[in-house]
């Protein structure tokens, strides 16, 4: 699909939002929250699985965990010691744009965050035996994932989407390929892509930027200030998978080529999504499970890239209700292209409005949504702009987006379980035309 841009205007900072980049281009970014008495602080990285090679599939997610195991100046035990002696917690978690490493402490316990966290990120080791027993954690992690078929699908309908690239790819990566990954990968990856303009260190709650930019400057002054390597742009074929396997639901996931970031029609893809599957209320779960009872859990979702993006439904149901199901998302996807209700629309408004506000209670969500915003657009969004953007959408632009969602082409089918209930592909992607 043709990603069409968005015109940026002009936006000022945030209001009590401050920005600092470091001498190496490593970019600060804080906001004082004075009600709380905690601080949420993290390193985003503008690496996930999407920039691995084939090869080095799951290095991210590996090396997130692997930050954990030990460094120059403290053992795994000494890092998880250190911040639980004070009440604090630190994790990680991989995407496939973006790796992220965080810690939320009291604010008297800022300088002890920072401080490991520069350490994890700039000085682990690696430890050969340390790893062998990490590697063994993460391939137990992968077969778990397998056992949870309303889990894998996803990824199967994420290599359906992008097949042959690395977006396509899990991001734990496969059991063999993490057994097979070195150490001297880890330490190349780390090199290459670990560098400060590829970085964010966001904090929020009770704290001073100006101390938070000594402490970053002490913390990671050393990282190096080349660029990382691009990853590949993404390119969205569809298609179809299926695989049979002994269970009582059928796993399903219809999907179509979704919207970038920066696309003029992103905010409008987050409120059709959910308009019609994201709540009791939405046409979707009011369709499915309240009017013909097809399935337990039915919702839509929109997933976004810095190029591209997906949009899809997920149901599970059981064997006899599957060619109907499957009948009735492609229908209802089709429908909203007849017209959308006033009411709601401004429904599915003010849950989008609401469920970001209410997150932005939390030190840790409006960190994060800091970091990210600098990694995606550059700089941060207002909530001010946010909710204009959302209250800017009305009804031909939800109908202008869904039909243009829909003439992306191949549509994406994943399924697992008792498949032999669905119609085939080829009537699947007729009926959403």
């Amino acid at each position: 699909m043709d990603d069409t841009k968005a015109t940026t205007p002009k936006f000022d900072t945030p209001s009590n939002v401050q920005i600092t980049t470091l001498d190496n281009g490593l970019r600060v970014i804080s906001q004082p929250m004075t009600t709380v008495e905690t601080v949420s602080v993290g390193v985003w990285v503008d690496t996930g699985a999407r920039n691995e090679t084939k090869p080095l599939n799951g290095i991210s997610h590996l090396l997130e965990h692997m930050a954990f195991k030990g460094t120059e100046r403290r053992d795994a035990y000494t890092i998880a010691a250190e911040i639980e002696a004070v009440g604090g917690h630190l994790n990680a978690y991989t995407s496939r744009e973006q790796t992220a490493y965080f810690a939320k402490i009291l604010k008297a316990d800022l300088a002890l965050s920072v401080d490991m966290l520069g350490d994890i990120l700039c000085r682990s080791t690696f430890e050969p035996e340390e790893l062998a027993r990490e590697k063994d954690v993460v391939i137990q992690e992968i077969g778990q994932a397998h056992d949870t078929p309303d889990d894998i699908v996803f990824d199967h309908f994420q290599e359906t989407a992008y097949p042959d690239q690395s977006l396509g790819r899990p991001v734990l990566g496969s059991a063999d390929g993490v057994a097979a990954l070195e150490r001297d990968a880890l330490f190349g990856y780390l090199k290459e892509h670990y560098t400060a303009p590829a970085m964010v260190l966001a904090a929020a709650g009770r704290l001073d930027h100006d101390r938070l930019v000594s402490l970053a400057e002490e913390a990671f002054g050393g990282l190096p200030s080349g660029q990382a390597p691009r990853a590949d742009g993404a390119r969205y074929d569809g298609g179809d998978f299926r695989a049979d396997r002994e269970l009582e639901q059928l796993h399903l996931l219809i999907g179509v080529d979704g919207l970038s970031y920066d696309d003029k029609d992103f905010a409008t893809m987050q409120v059709l999504s959910t308009l019609f599957g994201g709540g009791m209320s939405s046409r979707l779960f009011q369709e499915v499970r309240e009017k013909r009872g097809l399935a337990y859990s039915v919702f839509s979702f929109s997933s976004s890239y810095v190029d591209g993006g997906l949009f899809g439904v997920y149901a599970g149901t059981g064997p006899d209700e599957g060619r109907e199901l499957a009948e009735v998302v492609c229908d209802e996807l089709r429908r909203v292209c007849d017209g959308v209700e006033a009411d709601e629309l401004a429904r599915a408004k003010a849950q989008l409005k609401s469920g970001m506000l209410m997150s932005l209670e939390s030190t840790f969500a409006r960190c994060e949504q800091m970091a990210r915003h600098m990694l995606i657009y550059g700089r941060p969004k207002s909530i001010a702009e946010i909710v204009g953007e959302i209250d800017a959408v009305d009804e031909p632009a939800v109908v202008r987006c869904m039909e243009r969602l829909l003439a992306c082409g191949e549509p994406t089918v994943a399924a697992l379980g008792p498949t032999k209930c669905l119609p085939d592909y080829d009537a699947l992607a007729a009926r959403l035309n």
